[in-house]
């Protein structure tokens, strides 16, 4: 069993920067691909990015990708995302997920455990 909890959170204007944290309990997390997901309020969660067990691959969807980055350090049981040049489009609650089987299931959405979500709100 794995739990996670996001922080990191908040309300800024566009073209600021917010860095979400997710921290996961238990001995495993190096076992568990990791990623963000995100959902807009009336819109499905849709993926955001992903990172690999060992950290050595990342991914982002297209919306996102030059502006955010993440990273994960094993050693603390955390993933990080960076969020550059927000925008009001990024505004959703930002969902931290974990998989054990691999990072392309993860994108998929096919997840083991889900966070219980932190708001990112940009206003223009």
């Amino acid at each position: 069993q794995v739990q996670l909890v996001e922080s990191g959170g908040g309300s800024v204007q566009t073209g600021e920067s917010l860095r979400l944290s997710c921290a996961a309990s238990g001995r495993t997390f190096g076992r568990y691909a990791m990623g963000w997901f995100r959902q807009a309020p009336g819109k499905e969660r849709e993926f955001v990015s992903s990172i690999s067990k060992n950290g050595g691959s990342m991914y982002y969807a297209d919306s996102v990708k030059g502006r955010f980055s993440i990273w994960r350090d094993n050693a603390k049981n955390t993933v990080t995302l960076q969020m550059n040049s927000l925008k009001p489009e990024d505004t959703a609650v930002y969902y931290c997920a974990a998989d054990l089987t691999s990072e392309i299931r993860l994108r998929q959405g096919l997840v083991n455990y889900w966070g219980q979500g932190t708001q990112v709100t940009v206003s223009s």
